[in-house]
């Protein structure tokens, strides 16, 4: 008998990616015309990106400035969830930005759900914040892949341990 093949879909982000993208948008506040003289800052935390500016209309530059950023490196523009914006001291504005990691297990069981409609012989299993999936046959797997990458599941998936 030929042993299974097997993949993980995971949504992961690359920290130190995230952390350059963090420290080129800090550079550029310091460089930028309109930023002179203003407390905007903007800080990576374990699991989430701080913001703050003086008023709004900065905040969402420094966002689409980050978002520049993380274009540029690769890292998905999904994993950001904006928080909501807050006041701060000082009459600025702060917004907290969570970094999403990991498979939820609502966006698991639809994408369980996509590989079984799909009818291809294939098992797949939830495992914490990923999913397993094993068929005996590479080609089974390559379609899923397609079928995955097709599919809109508000994460964005990566495709690792093809064994």
């Amino acid at each position: 008998m030929a042993k299974d093949s097997s993949f993980d879909v995971v949504s992961q982000v690359d920290m130190q990616e995230m952390d350059n993208a963090v420290n080129q948008v800090k550079k550029e506040i310091d460089q930028r015309y309109d930023f002179r003289g203003s407390n905007a800052s903007i800080e990576l935390g374990e699991k989430e990106v701080k913001i703050a500016a003086e008023d709004e209309y900065k905040l969402g530059a420094i966002l689409d400035m980050l978002r520049q950023k993380m274009a540029k490196r690769g890292i998905p523009l999904r994993c950001l969830v904006p928080g909501k914006i807050e006041p701060a001291a000082k009459g600025t504005v702060r917004q907290s930005l969570e970094i999403q990691q990991g498979i939820s297990k609502e966006n698991g069981k639809k994408i369980v759900a996509a590989i079984k409609d799909s009818k291809l012989k294939v098992t797949a299993q939830i495992q914490d914040d990923q999913v397993r999936v094993a068929g005996a046959k590479k080609d089974d797997l390559q379609a899923v892949i397609q079928l995955l990458k097709a599919g809109d599941f508000g994460v964005d998936l990566q495709f690792i341990n093809m064994r």
